[in-house]
């Protein structure tokens, strides 16, 4: 009787672990040069890129990420992209990119941009870029629409600019 009562409690704590909900699966964040950016940056496709410059640190950044993926939500099966530019150093990626991305279950294409001097690309992105964030580019290189913006923004700001100077509606 003892045994069958010890079986059973092993049987029961097996069926428990087995019942655990599982971790949130770890979200890959690749390290990038500026070369992978510009095939955003370049693209000749009718799809607009919604780039988002950010950091873990900055929380102008961290407020803001919700409607950029409500953004890529709200648009998905049209030609909007979001695509989120981690600006912290790249020995930051695994303790900190990454975690952040995968608690935070972000599921626009992320990466962490790996060029430590700023004033060497900036200009790339947008002239008038001092180098602050948040910052965000909308780009359609084959509408010949780009607009920049250094400062943070809501999601009623960024459906204005998608549907009034893109011309995509949710």
């Amino acid at each position: 009787m003892f045994a069958r009562r010890i079986l059973l409690f092993c049987f029961l704590l097996v069926g428990l672990a087995l019942n655990k909900p599982a971790a949130a699966q770890t979200r890959q964040v690749p390290l990038v040069k500026l070369a992978h950016l510009q095939k955003y940056l370049n693209s000749t496709s009718d799809t607009t890129y919604v780039i988002n410059f950010w950091a873990t640190w900055c929380k102008p950044c961290i407020e803001e990420l919700p409607n950029f993926e409500a953004v890529q939500k709200q648009y998905a099966g049209q030609p909007v992209h979001v695509v989120l530019v981690s600006m912290d150093f790249a020995k930051d990626l695994e303790k900190k990119v990454i975690p952040f991305v995968t608690r935070r279950q972000l599921k626009s294409t992320a990466f962490l941009l790996d060029e430590p001097d700023q004033n060497a690309w900036i200009d790339t992105v947008d002239p008038s870029w001092s180098g602050a964030i948040p910052a965000t580019l909308l780009v359609n290189n084959r509408r010949k629409q780009r607009i920049f913006l250094e400062k943070p923004l809501t999601l009623a700001q960024l459906q204005e600019h998608l549907t009034t100077k893109f011309s995509h509606n949710p």
